[in-house]
């Protein structure tokens, strides 16, 4: 999971264009399997926050707004499952939980500068 939670990390620091959706779609059903069957309920409300995101990137109309408010879910969700997670992966999964409020919040104002 270590490894696994770098890749994350290191692909969305390039951006969120950076990743093709293909692998960034790969990427969350790896992190949605192993949250759903973790039985912990603030890592299923991650997984399920999950089938959003994917939701909305498969939906083919992508919305700046829907994706912007989903990343930024994650990222608060994210944020506060670290508080419970083992000391060697707390430093990484607060940078991915900022990475995931930055690209939703710039996606927010993207949205609302149009």
């Amino acid at each position: 999971m270590n490894d696994l939670l770098k890749a994350t990390v290191s692909g969305l620091q390039n951006g969120l264009t950076s990743l093709p959706l293909g692998s960034a779609m790969d990427n969350t059903e790896t992190w949605q399997q192993q949250f759903l069957q973790s039985g912990l309920p603030e890592l299923q409300d991650i997984a399920r926050e999950m089938g959003n995101l994917q939701s909305l990137l498969s939906s083919g109309s992508f919305s700046a707004t829907a994706i912007g408010n989903s990343l930024t879910m994650l990222g608060d969700q994210t944020s506060q499952a670290s508080h419970h997670a083992p000391a060697d992966l707390k430093d990484d999964l607060l940078k991915l939980a900022d990475t995931l409020r930055r690209h939703g919040h710039e996606l927010l104002d993207h949205a609302s500068a149009k």
